[in-house]
């Protein structure tokens, strides 16, 4: 669940990007797994659904490693960018990212953006072997 102001809009990095309405401090909680509002498909859960739906999970969904399953946010989280020096991700000591911060500050208008590497186990499929 996305926890800041943002909207959606062209991103110079690819497809659709969130991008922040206010500026956002380093060190601010931007988006947190909540399990009434996001949702996460198990294995099981994921094979019964009808191809075209797998499809979407697999492509806007990131694959949780520890639990084997698909984390689909229920909101604009699904169009968040990867970048290698992302300006979001998990604060310091969190094993996987149960919520994530701002890493450095995020101006108004700048677009948001997080590491796949970090948390997506089919992050190598979606964007090939890590530079």
């Amino acid at each position: 669940m996305l926890l800041v102001k943002a909207s959606a809009r062209p991103s110079p990095l690819h497809g659709l990007g969130i991008f922040a309405v206010e500026s956002i401090p380093l060190g601010t909680p931007i988006w947190r797994f909540e399990p009434e509002f996001d949702r996460a498909f198990t294995p099981g859960h994921f094979a019964a659904l009808p191809k075209p739906a797998q499809a979407h999970v697999r492509h806007f969904a990131y694959l949780d490693s520890a639990s084997d399953s698909w984390m689909l946010n229920g909101d604009l989280t699904i169009f968040m960018n990867h970048a290698a020096d992302p300006n979001t991700g998990a604060p310091p000591g969190v094993a996987r990212p149960a919520f994530t911060v701002a890493l450095r500050h995020i101006a108004a208008g700048e677009e948001m953006t997080c590491d796949y590497y970090a948390f997506d186990g089919a992050a190598e499929k979606k964007l090939g072997p890590k530079p």
